[in-house]
């Protein structure tokens, strides 16, 4: 591969008045779902308006969901959750958590590119709502030279909500280019053994740390309509699988973990057992008093993880007998983690001139 540190230049064989070509290069864009600007209403309100209008998120029909978001949900909703992502926001950086370590990963991930590939891979990361969006972001890397993008949804498991959408906007960004890239995109990795493995890990090192063993572990998936599964939706069964392969890399039994759904939204079921509802259920039915929980579809630490599940979900438990709760921190920036990552993209990136 050419050397990507040269300046564009005009083809050695074109008329001078060619316009310069940037060295070809390879770009790899990982995805996740996306962070508001502020905490303050109007910016709230920007991202969760983007967030629900999406038609893969709510699939309701436009002229019955618009009116019910517009006129009734998001005058509301953005004080709700702006103080929901207060509790959680990075005040230094003055940005949400899945900003910061989408960023910490981006930058982990470039290094192992560039030790393997040196100049010619360029890494970048983009938000499927708010920003930095995809399409700025395609946009840089075919600016830069980039003439193949290799396209990562940070999910392990496969969602509508979550990897479809990201790649109908990265298909979307593809449009307004004059000459697109090659395109790759990287499928779901849930039973990836390396992530099953860095799940184990993390698993290990907080039952190792925690003051009482607990006696249950709770993998707490964000939740989607039960229809979906019935329309062709894998995601719960991919849910079950990481649960499987997990309790199997662990060496547990089936009595020691469990699979939960979180994030519940609208006035349908959604799949179960509801993680908010089932950790009560445990603490007042079972007489459990020690759990851990753990978000496995998430691969970085965000407002469902931090708010949702440390605050809510740990009140439920609480409240209804509980007495240790254990919240295991997502993957994020650490090295089993990145590891496991960056051998996706390099087994990915085999057959392109890297």
């Amino acid at each position: 591969m050419s050397d990507t540190s040269q300046s564009a230049a005009c083809p050695a064989h074109a008329p001078k008045d060619h316009p310069a070509i940037k060295p070809a290069k390879i770009g790899v864009l990982l995805a996740n779902l996306g962070t508001p600007d502020s905490t303050d209403y109007w910016p709230m309100r920007r991202y969760l308006s983007e967030f629900l209008s999406d038609k893969r998120v709510v699939d309701y029909p436009w002229w019955k969901w618009q009116p019910i978001l517009q006129l009734i949900i998001l005058t509301t909703r953005p004080s709700k959750s702006g103080a929901a992502y207060k509790s959680i926001w990075n005040n230094e950086a003055n940005e949400s958590p899945l900003l910061t370590i989408t960023k910490q990963q981006t930058a982990a991930i470039k290094a192992k590119m560039h030790d393997a590939y040196g100049d010619n891979v360029m890494v970048d990361f983009c938000m499927r709502y708010g920003n930095p969006s995809t399409k700025s972001k395609v946009a840089e890397m075919v600016a830069a030279g980039c003439t193949k993008i290799l396209f990562f949804p940070l999910y392990p498991h496969y969602a509508g909500p979550t990897s479809a959408t990201a790649n109908d906007q990265f298909f979307r960004a593809l449009i307004d280019q004059k000459q697109q890239p090659i395109a790759r995109v990287i499928e779901p990795y849930f039973e990836d053994p390396a992530y099953i493995d860095a799940l184990a890990q993390s698993i290990e090192r907080a039952y190792a740390t925690a003051d009482k063993k607990p006696e249950k572990l709770i993998c707490s998936y964000h939740g989607v309509p039960e229809r979906y599964l019935q329309e062709g939706d894998p995601y719960h069964c991919q849910c079950q699988k990481t649960t499987r392969l997990l309790k199997e890399r662990l060496g547990w039994n089936d009595s020691e973990i469990v699979t939960t759904f979180q994030s519940k939204f609208g006035p349908e079921e959604w799949l179960k057992p509801y993680t908010v509802d089932e950790v009560a259920r445990l603490a007042r039915e079972d007489g459990v008093k020690n759990i851990a929980i753990c978000a496995p579809a998430f691969s970085a630490d965000c407002i469902e993880t931090l708010e949702e599940i440390n605050e809510e979900i740990k009140e439920s438990f609480e409240d209804a007998g509980g007495e240790d709760f254990t919240y295991v921190a997502c993957l994020n920036d650490g090295p089993a983690h990145i590891d496991a990552l960056s051998d996706i993209i390099v087994r990915n990136l085999q057959g392109w001139q890297a």
